[in-house]
C-alpha cells in the first residue's frame, strides 16, 4: 500500500467514527492507549530500565562527530558505532541493515510500516567543560541526570527505541506492521547522504521523529545564517587612543555562544571601571579582567544553548559587545565588528535592532536572530555568523531584501563589509499526520498533561524528510533542551518515561 493510500484509509476511519458518534450510532472506538499497550510499557521500564542506561552508556562512547574529510560511510567512529548497533539490535531480535550514511533496525514483517526516525552523530564538543568525559555516560555528577554528548540528542532516545521494540518483542504484541528504526549517521552536519538514500529507497507510510519536544511537533522554522566580514583595516587609531584590537568568540553555529574574549589595546584604569560597571550590571555572565602591558583582555562567560532556543543561554558575543558599550569605538577590524554588534543586533534575540528583519507568526513564534561563531580569517578580516530560524510569515525574498537595507544603511556610516553572505532556509508545516490523535492520548496518559496540543520549535529535524513524520520527543514541553550545549543530560526519569510512552505509541500505531 503506498503512503497516499495508507494515510487516507486512516484518516477516512477516524472521519467514520466521528460521523458514526455524531449521527448516535455505537461506535467501537477503543480506548487509547489501549491495555495491551500499558502494560508493554510497563513491562518495558520494569524489564529494561537499568539495560536502556546501559545501552545509552555504549552509544554515548563512541565520538560520532563528524569529519569534514571522511564522509559518513567510511568514517571509521562512525562505522564502529553502526557495528555496536547492529550487535544491539540482534542481541534483542531485531534485524539489522546497514546502507552506508543510514542503519535500519526493524522488528516484524508487512507492507505497512511505522517508522521512527533519529541520529547517530552529535555536535562538537568542547571536553574541557564537563566534569568527566563527554564521551564517557555521566551518572555521578549530578544525580538523576545522565550527562554525555548525545544523551538527549539523540542517542537516548536510539536506547530508548531498541527498547519499545524489545518489550514489544517480548509480550508478543500482535503487530500488523513493521516497525522500522532509522539511525541516519549526519544529521547535524550534511543531509545529502540523506536525501540520495531517499530516492532509492521507499519509506514508511507513517512515521516519528524522536529528535524534538513534546507533546508533538507539527511544524519546524528555517535555518538560516548570515555571515558578514569586518574588512582588514590599514592602520590602527592614532597612538593612545583605546581601540579593539581583537574580538573573538563562539564554537560552531548552531550553539549559543559561552565564549567570547575581547582585547582592548591602550586602554587606562578609568576604561577598565567603565567596562567593568556595564557588565556587572548584566545577568547570567562572568568576567576575568587582565592586564598585559597596556592592553586590556577581558574574558566573558556564558551559558551555551541550542542556537533554536536562544532564551535557554546567555549570549557571551553578544554580552561582551554590550559590556564594550561604553564608548564609540574606531572602526577598526576588531572595533567595527563591535560596533556592528551593539547597533544592529544587541543582546536581545529576535533581530528588533536589524533594520524592520523582525515578525512572528501566531503558532511558530518569532524569527530568532543570534550570533554564534566569529571567525578570523587568514587575512586579517574577521567573520561573524548569525543563527536565523524563520517562521513562515515573510518570503525568502522580503526577508532577503530586508536584511539588504539594513547592512546597505550600517555600511553608510561605518565600511564596507568585506563578504555578506545570507542562507535563508525555509519554515516547514505538517498538515497530514494521522498518527497525532494516538501521540497525543498517549501523552497525556502518562503524564497526566490534559488536553495536549501540537506545537512548533525553532529547531530542523529531518521529520521534513518523511512521510507523515512529526516530532514526539525527547524533552518534555517548558523544560531547557541541552542537546548542542555544554551541559547535556538526559534524567533518568525521562528516559524511563520516554521508554514507557514509545512503547505505548508503537504498540497502538503497529497493531
Amino acid at each position: 500500500m503506498n503512503t497516499k493510500t495508507c494515510a487516507r484509509n486512516l484518516a477516512a476511519a477516524i472521519s467514520l467514527a466521528w460521523a458514526a458518534s455524531a449521527m448516535g450510532a455505537p461506535t467501537a472506538t477503543p480506548a487509547v492507549p489501549g491495555d495491551a499497550a500499558i502494560k508493554a510499557a510497563k513491562h518495558a521500564v520494569t524489564a529494561y530500565r537499568d539495560d536502556v542506561v546501559d545501552t545509552l552508556s555504549r552509544l554515548v562512547s563512541y565520538n560520532t562527530v563528524a569529519d569534514k574529510a571522511i564522509p559518513c560511510e567510511r568514517n571509521p567512529r562512525h562505522i564502529a558505532f553502526k557495528a555496536y548497533l547492529k550487535q544491539e539490535a540482534e542481541r534483542l531480535g531485531l534485524d539489522f541493515t546497514d546502507y552506508g550514511c543510514v542503519a535500519v533496525v526493524g522488528l516484524g514483517k508487512g507492507s505497512e510500516r511505522v517508522g521512527l526516525v533519529a541520529h547517530g552523530d552529535v555536535q562538537p564538543v568542547d571536553a574541557s567543560k564537563w566534569k568527566k568525559s563527554p564521551f564517557e555516560l555521566d551518572a555521578t555528577s549530578e544525580p538523576g541526570r545522565l550527562l554525555a554528548r548525545g544523551a538527549e540528542d539523540d542517542k537516548g532516545p536510539i536506547a530508548t527505541a531498541l527498547y519499545a521494540m524489545k518489550s514489544l518483542k517480548d509480550l508478543q504484541v500482535p503487530l500488523s506492521k513493521r516497525i522500522e528504526l532509522y539511525v541516519y549517521m549526519a544529521e547535524e552536519s550534511d543531509w545529502g547522504p540523506l536525501e540520495a538514500f531517499i530516492k532509492g529507497y521507499t519509506l514508511p507510510q507513517m512515521n516519528i521523529t524522536l529528535d524534538a519536544e513534546y507533546p508533538a511537533v507539527t511544524a519546524e522554522k528555517g535555518y538560516g545564517t548570515l555571515a558578514v566580514t569586518m574588512p582588514k583595516t590599514a592602520a590602527a587609531p592614532p597612538a593612545g587612543t583605546p581601540f579593539v584590537k581583537e574580538f573573538r568568540g563562539g564554537f560552531f553555529g548552531s550553539q549559543i555562544p559561552e565564549d567570547a574574549q575581547a582585547l582592548v589595546a591602550d586602554a587606562t584604569p578609568a576604561l577598565e571601571a567603565q567596562i567593568r560597571a556595564r557588565a556587572g550590571k548584566q545577568v547570567g555572565m562572568h568576567y576575568q579582567f587582565e592586564w598585559k602591558g597596556k592592553d586590556l583582555l577581558v574574558t566573558a562567560k556564558g551559558l551555551s544553548a541550542h542556537s533554536s532556543k536562544p532564551e535557554d543561554g546567555v549570549n557571551a558575543i553578544s554580552m561582551l559587545a554590550d559590556a564594550l558599550a561604553v564608548q564609540p569605538w574606531p572602526d577598526t577590524t576588531a572595533g567595527a565588528l563591535v560596533n556592528f554588534l551593539n547597533e544592529m543586533v544587541g543582546t536581545g534575540y529576535f533581530g528588533e535592532k536589524f533594520g524592520s528583519i523582525a515578525y512572528r507568526d501566531a503558532f511558530m513564534g518569532p524569527m530568532t536572530f543570534a550570533p554564534t561563531v566569529i571567525r578570523q580569517h587568514d587575512d586579517g578580516g574577521i567573520e561573524l555568523s548569525i543563527n536565523i530560524r524563520r517562521p513562515q510569515g515573510k518570503t525568502k525574498e522580503q526577508l532577503t531584501n530586508e536584511i539588504n537595507a539594513a547592512l546597505a544603511q550600517w555600511q553608510g556610516a561605518h565600511v564596507q563589509l568585506a563578504n555578506i553572505s545570507a542562507q535563508i532556509g525555509d519554515p516547514w508545516m505538517q498538515k497530514d499526520a494521522p498518527q497525532l490523535p494516538v501521540l497525543m492520548k498517549t501523552f497525556a496518559y502518562f503524564t497526566g498533561i490534559k488536553d495536549p496540543k501540537p506545537v512548533a520549535i525553532g529547531g530542523g529535524t529531518n521529520s521534513r524528510l518523511f512521510p507523515h513524520a512529526v516530532s514526539f520527543g525527547p524533552a518534555m514541553p517548558h523544560t531547557v533542551y541541552t542537546g548542542h550545549s555544554e551541559h547535556e543530560f538526559i534524567t533518568t526519569k525521562q528516559l524511563l518515561l520516554n521508554l514507557e510512552m514509545y512503547t505505548a505509541v508503537l504498540a497502538e500505531l503497529a497493531k
